[in-house]
């Protein structure tokens, strides 16, 4: 979706152009009055969605499933060292797949960015049984010699490392590995600090417009990092079919209301094509 609006006045495209003018200061309520249920909650009903409604509980208890944790790293690369880093990556994957029972972790998928910051690498690990298990996983790892020689020889590759732990959207479709050959696209969010749950209520409707080719791969929110952040991840068989599939969404009826609701919730937002490695679980 489309963040050239923000900061200026949003005009909805035609297929909405009954609907007032809005701007991005703050044109719609989180909460609405009980007195308007039926009004208010029509549109999620419709489609089987519950709202959530904020609550005393953590954003993260009602928009997710807090035991199963997911970890996005981000290495940059040294631009003359790529092969040397895959090879001790695809290294570094195999030590722990076979330790896969005393980890409690595996690889979801491991990708290097085609357009966006090049010469970067992306790799997505799904940890089952809460930040328990993490712990558990790094301090067995941490006594483990053939894991921290990878670890320091990987040193010799990188530029710098960014590393946020995430959890999955409860209304995104199920995780399921592809077959390739397939690019993906990661699209980041910074939203604006308390907006958590007006973009999952907003999101739980739009997914529904995106469904077709099956293209939702994942969706997830920050929990430790740089917070206030969404990542989404999308499956294509390449760029035109991205593109025939993004205009797609713009003719279903009701995903330019929802991209009206979501945009002025964001702050920043960048796009990245991403292409699997070898070794990558999902293709």
């Amino acid at each position: 979706m489309s963040t050239s609006v923000i900061g200026r006045r949003l005009s909805i495209p035609a297929i909405a152009r009954n609907l007032p003018m809005f701007t991005t200061t703050r044109f719609i309520s989180r909460t609405l009055p009980l007195n308007q249920d039926h009004k208010s909650e029509g549109w999620l009903s419709k489609l089987g969605v519950k709202k959530i409604e904020p609550t005393k509980e953590s954003h993260s208890r009602m928009l997710s499933d807090k035991e199963v944790i997911y970890a996005l790293h981000t290495h940059n690369i040294r631009p003359d060292s790529i092969d040397k880093y895959l090879a001790n990556y695809q290294e570094n994957v195999n030590l722990i797949h076979s330790k896969k029972s005393e980890l409690n972790c595996e690889l979801v998928g491991s990708w290097t960015v085609e357009v966006g910051d090049l010469d970067q690498a992306l790799h997505l690990w799904q940890y089952t049984g809460g930040f328990e298990r993490i712990d558990r996983a790094q301090l067995a790892l941490s006594k483990d010699e053939a894991y921290q020689r990878l670890l320091r020889e990987r040193g010799n590759y990188l530029r710098s490392r960014h590393l946020q732990y995430l959890l999955a959207f409860s209304y995104w479709p199920q995780l399921g590995k592809r077959e390739g050959p397939n690019i993906y696209e990661i699209r980041s969010y910074r939203l604006r600090p308390g907006t958590m749950i007006e973009w999952g209520n907003n999101w739980a409707r739009a997914i529904n417009h995106r469904r077709n080719n099956d293209e939702p791969f994942a969706g997830y929110f920050s929990q430790i990092g740089r917070l206030y952040n969404v990542h989404h991840i999308w499956c294509y068989k390449d760029l035109q079919a991205r593109k025939e599939t993004r205009e797609s969404a713009w003719r279903s009826p009701g995903w330019d209301e929802c991209v009206a609701y979501t945009v002025p919730l964001i702050r920043e937002m960048h796009s990245r094509i991403l292409k699997p490695t070898s070794f990558s679980p999902t293709q």
